[in-house]
């Protein structure tokens, strides 16, 4: 599992080094039927990455508050399943910051 929680971190790092993008109007994503949101105080960093490996890209979510990563399924056509935190050992990951 640590593998996994490298390769995310190395996504969110990576994502943020990209070349300037064109972006098309807002979607409201949902999991389970419901809008994604982070925890207060709303600072997040979301980008996609095969976490699972199964070949599908998952949205993760990056929280400000504790540092952790949620990760929804994607289901298709702007929709996830319910988030989860990523997991080491067993307990959510926390990435500790600098703030």
């Amino acid at each position: 599992m640590r593998r996994t929680l490298q390769a995310a971190m190395g996504l969110l790092c990576c994502t943020s080094l990209a070349s300037a993008v064109d972006f098309g109007d807002p979607v409201r994503l949902t999991a389970n039927g419901k809008a994604i949101r982070v925890e207060s105080p709303g600072y997040a960093f979301p980008c996609f990455g095969d976490v699972d490996g199964d070949g599908k890209k998952e949205l993760l979510v990056g929280q400000f508050s504790g540092g952790k990563i949620k990760v929804y399924n994607h289901l298709g056509e702007n929709k996830f399943a319910e988030g989860y935190w990523l997991q080491v050992d067993g307990k959510p990951a926390e990435v500790p910051g600098v703030w």
